[in-house]
């Protein structure tokens, strides 16, 4: 089964890396949902949670105050202004 490969990075450290399912993102105009497959894109974050659905193990919660993400060839990027893991 195809999976997404997320890094998801802090401008100080790197938060989170690993295979997904699916990731759901807060959009600078709306919630941004994105599975193995998506379009390439480039998109403002806003405020609010980053969710991670694992290949295996429960979701993570990732909140995060604003920056970008990118998608390309199931590899999804997101480069946030600060984040914090809320559950892992």
């Amino acid at each position: 089964m195809a999976e997404l490969s997320v890094d998801v990075v802090a401008a100080d450290r790197a938060v989170w890396s690993g295979t997904a399912r699916s990731v759901t993102a807060p959009a600078h105009d709306g919630s941004l949902g994105i599975l193995v497959g998506h379009t390439p894109l480039l998109a403002l974050l806003g405020a609010g949670a980053v969710i991670i659905r694992p290949a295996s193990g429960p979701e993570l919660e990732i909140s995060v105050t604003g920056g970008f993400l990118s998608v390309d060839s199931d590899q999804v990027t997101v480069v946030a202004d600060e984040a914090t893991l809320v559950t892992a």
